[in-house]
Order: C-alpha cells, then structure tokens, then sequence
C-alpha cells in the first residue's frame, strides 16, 4: 500500500471510529430515554387503575344515593 492509500485508509478508519463513538452514545441517550418513558409508563397505568378504582366507588355511592331518594320518595 503506498503513503497516499495509507493515509486515505487510516483517514477513513478514523472517521469510522468517530461515527462509531456517535452511535454508541446516541444508542446510551436512546436507551436512558427508553428506560424513562417505560418507568413513565408504569405510573400512568397504576394512576389509571387508582382512578377506575375511584370511578367505580363513586358510582356505586352515587346509585346507592339514587335508590334512597327513590326509597324516600315512595315512603312519602
């Protein structure tokens, strides 16, 4: 290999390199964020069970509200 393919080769090499080192720290970023939106993720499902749990509670005591007013009003 003469001095000028040389070079050109170990140019492109190090261009590689540097691309590489890139993509290994957006692949890092990438993963932090992936790891973030799952944690993200698992507390809007457990908020979202929270408030379906709530949701049926108050429905169940605002029927339970409704059959006494009815009871009442057949007793009146």
């Amino acid at each position: 290999m003469n001095d000028k393919n040389e070079q050109n080769f170990l140019k492109e090499l190090q261009r590689l390199e540097r691309r590489l080192d890139e993509l290994v720290v957006i692949t890092s970023q990438l993963k932090e964020e992936n790891q973030s939106l799952k944690q993200r993720q698992d507390n809007l499902i457990g908020e979202r069970a929270t408030l379906l749990q709530k949701n049926e509670q108050v429905r169940a005591r605002v029927e339970a509200m409704i059959g006494r007013l009815k009871a009442m009003e057949h007793n009146s």
